[in-house]
Order: C-alpha cells, then sequence, then structure tokens
C-alpha cells in the first residue's frame, strides 16, 4: 500500500490513495500504522476516494490514530488538497467543493503548500455537538475532577470543548485535556481546546484531541476557539491562531457566514506499507 507522509503545521497524517477502490481497513491495523514506535506514524490517516456526493469533486476519509472513525479535520482537508494538486487533480486558485464524512468543504490551493479552506457555519446548539444541556448557551460549567471550569461548545463538523485559560505552559492542563475529552456531557467525546487571547486578533491554542490525545495543531479546534470567543465578541473576524506547531489563519463575519481557515499543508515522505507482513 503507498502512502505519502504530510502535515499541517505539525498535525500529521498518512494520506493513502483510494480513487479506485474506498479503503478498508480495520481498526488494529490503523492503530498499527500510527504507531510511531513501530509504525508510519501519524495523528489521522486519511484516504482520498471517488466521491459519494455528485457535486464534490473527491471523498475523504479520516480516522484518529486510535482506529476510530472522525467527522472532519481541517489541517487534514488541506494536506489532502495539497496533495490533489501534487496529483495533478487540483488547479491552482479554482474553488473545489471536496467530501468529508461530515459534508462537503469549498478549498482553494492558494500555491504548492498553502489551502484556503471553506469549514461552513459553527454549530452552537448542544444537539448538533453533541453536548447534554438543558438550554443553549455562550458557556456552560463543566464538573471535573479538580472542580468546575467553564467551556464553550461548537461543532465545526467535530465536537469541540473552548476553554480561556491565562497560561498555556500551566501543568494542570495534562490533566484537564483527558478528562474534558471524555467527559460524559459530550456523548461522543470532544476535542478539548485550551486558548489564550493575546489581543483581539492574535490567540495561542493547544488542543487534546479524542482519538489523538495532544497534537501538535488541530486545524478544526483553531476554528473552534475563534469561533466560541467571536460569538462572545472577544476578537475580530480575522484572527491569528499560534499552535504549538505554527500558525494559522481564522476568519469568520459571524452568524449566517461560513468560517475560513487558512494554512500550510506540507509533504514529508513517501513509502509503502507492507500489508502482509502487518509491517
Amino acid at each position: 500500500m503507498r502512502f505519502s507522509k504530510m502535515h499541517g503545521i505539525g498535525n500529521d497524517f498518512v494520506v493513502i490513495d483510494a480513487r479506485r477502490a474506498p479503503l478498508a481497513l480495520a481498526p488494529e491495523r490503523i492503530r498499527a500504522m500510527a504507531d510511531r514506535h513501530t509504525g508510519i506514524g501519524c495523528d489521522q490517516l486519511l484516504s482520498v476516494e471517488a466521491p459519494r456526493d455528485p457535486s464534490c469533486a473527491f471523498y475523504y476519509g479520516i480516522w484518529n490514530a486510535d482506529g476510530s472513525p472522525s467527522g472532519q479535520c481541517g489541517n487534514g482537508v488541506r494536506c489532502v488538497a495539497a496533495w490533489l494538486h501534487r496529483a495533478g487533480a487540483l488547479a491552482l486558485d479554482v474553488p473545489v467543493r471536496i467530501e468529508s464524512p461530515s459534508g462537503p468543504v469549498g478549498v482553494r490551493v492558494l500555491d504548492a503548500q498553502r489551502v484556503t479552506v471553506d469549514m461552513g457555519e459553527p454549530a452552537f446548539e448542544p444537539a448538533r455537538i453533541p453536548f447534554l444541556a438543558e438550554a443553549p448557551g455562550t458557556s456552560y460549567p463543566l464538573a471535573l475532577a479538580a472542580g468546575d471550569v467553564q467551556i464553550g461548545v461548537v461543532s465545526m463538523g467535530n465536537p469541540h470543548a473552548v476553554m480561556v485559560v491565562d497560561d498555556l505552559a500551566d501543568p494542570a492542563l495534562e490533566r484537564l485535556g483527558p478528562q474534558v475529552t471524555g467527559h460524559p456531557r459530550f456523548t461522543e467525546g470532544a476535542n478539548a481546546g485550551f486558548v489564550q487571547i493575546l489581543e483581539r486578533g492574535h490567540l495561542r491554542l493547544r488542543v487534546h484531541e479524542r482519538g489523538a490525545g495532544w497534537t501538535q495543531a488541530c486545524g478544526t479546534g483553531a476554528c473552534a476557539a475563534m469561533a466560541v470567543l467571536r460569538r462572545r465578541g472577544q476578537v475580530d473576524e480575522r484572527v491569528q491562531v499560534d499552535l504549538p506547531g505554527g500558525r494559522l489563519q481564522i476568519d469568520w463575519r459571524g452568524p449566517g457566514h461560513a468560517l475560513w481557515m487558512t494554512g500550510p499543508a506540507a509533504f514529508a515522505f513517501e513509502g509503502d506499507w507492507l500489508q502482509d507482513t502487518g509491517r
């Protein structure tokens, strides 16, 4: 099985060409490929496939490092678009719709290593995330082992919890991340984002992803943090988000408008996975 190893500001992927037939891998095989000691190593595995939706040019599947499926991946979709461009399937600066497990997204390849993506309108209704709450709000108390914390919740095609913090280096976050990700009020788990507001147009962010743990970057997490804070009036409509692996630009005018994410996508190496031996 031929693969490409790619990353979006450190959030890394194994990308597989499955345009001739949908990818069918057991969760244990995905976990083996994602293993950083005995496999290729990645946060997510991505497949590039023929579209299910006739309005889209391609479909991409997403699996977390633990073998579980995912609905959306912001850094991943940029890598898929860059992969398709290198394969001669997407032209520069031409808007194209490609299909994710959560539905279509619009992409435009700006150059060989930079892509902008229409991530759709953020969904804040608790039932759409899904998140258990008696009524919609901009902030919710969440009971954790260390006490209650305040979070915002949003779906960017996958569920997110966003918590504003003063210090991203606080050791307490190492414990809070997994607790928020696995909290029972998120019935399908959640990506836990911890955001520091530097200015109205500048954020710093760390994300503990469901199925992958702490990552160098999370594209949908950057979108989620900006969306939650924009809805509260705490940031401007264009924000630079710094993650451990690098910077993303997020643009959102507000309710009724699509949110856009712009950032890099890079190739690391190519290889062959020897399926018959499990390596």
